[in-house]
């Protein structure tokens, strides 16, 4: 325990909203993003009901050896709202925004939809997507632990009674204040399919992939295995004593291994027996 409140002591963020973001218009729809420090592009695609802030204490390191593109997704955050929401849609706005950057190649870390979203991006951009850290993404709605994505219960509603911190918070940044009971409907809406990707995509991945979770996390460990084992040459790790939001929890410990992979250095898949 004192082991992880001195790793928390030391936590440095950065003020997210205040490092002179920028708005790009793709497909009608301005998406807010923010870029630190220089080097290689680094795409942050964060999880859902969120925003580039759940990076927040990961920049800052991250920023010493990239140029970190943190970008909210349509909807959350400081970005306006598309038409409807999906994973593909996401990722069809991630490649134009890639292409108006006029970015050769990028790296990116997806962490949870981010993730789901960034395996659609490497697959149909193999010529950019140049290495991928997976973070605690799913296929499937079996991918995760029995019981966490009922979604059926999330409405509008449910939102103003159980979930006000988000809508507290969404309220304070979005343009588009009062679309944000047709955003939540979309957003349930977006896990109805029983799949998310196919295996048959997955498969098609080329670019270096690191995929790591923790041993706590809402994802089945065994699908995480799955995922490795469809993503051809891929790496694996699961993180001891860590949870889903490993980000806030312990970010140096996640940015430490994603360091070592996207600078190059070799991380040993291993495997647990359940």
């Amino acid at each position: 325990m004192s082991g992880m409140l001195q790793i928390k002591a030391q936590k440095k963020s950065i003020n997210v909203g205040s490092n002179n973001g920028k708005y790009i218009l793709i497909d009608n729809t301005k998406l807010y993003y923010e870029q630190y420090g220089k080097g290689t592009p680094l795409l942050l695609l964060h999880g859902g009901l969120s925003s580039m802030r759940t990076f927040k204490y990961v920049i800052p390191e991250l920023s010493k050896h990239f140029r970190v593109i943190a970008v909210d997704a349509p909807g959350q955050g400081r970005s306006e709202q598309a038409d409807s929401v999906s994973f593909q849609l996401m990722a069809d706005y991630y490649s134009k925004m890639i292409d108006q950057l006029k970015l050769d190649s990028v790296y990116v870390w997806g962490f949870s939809v981010g993730c789901i979203t960034a395996f659609h991006l490497a697959a149909d951009r193999p010529d950019k997507v140049k290495m991928l850290v997976a973070h605690s993404g799913v296929s499937n709605l079996a991918g995760w632990n029995e019981g966490f994505m009922n979604t059926t219960g999330l409405t509008p509603e449910f939102i103003e009674q159980n979930v006000k911190w988000w809508l507290d918070g969404h309220m304070k940044t979005n343009p588009q204040k009062d679309k944000w009971k047709k955003f939540i409907n979309d957003f349930r809406n977006m896990w109805k399919p029983d799949e998310f990707i196919s295996d048959e995509k997955l498969q098609k991945i080329k670019c270096q992939t690191l995929y790591v979770m923790g041993d706590k996390d809402l994802v089945r460990p065994e699908h995480g295995l799955k995922l490795h084992d469809l993503i051809k040459g891929s790496e694996f790790c699961i993180l001891p004593n860590t949870t889903h939001f490993i980000l806030d929890e312990n970010p140096t410990l996640i940015n430490t291994m994603a360091l070592d992979f996207l600078l190059k250095k070799k991380i040993h898949s291993f495997r647990f027996s359940y």
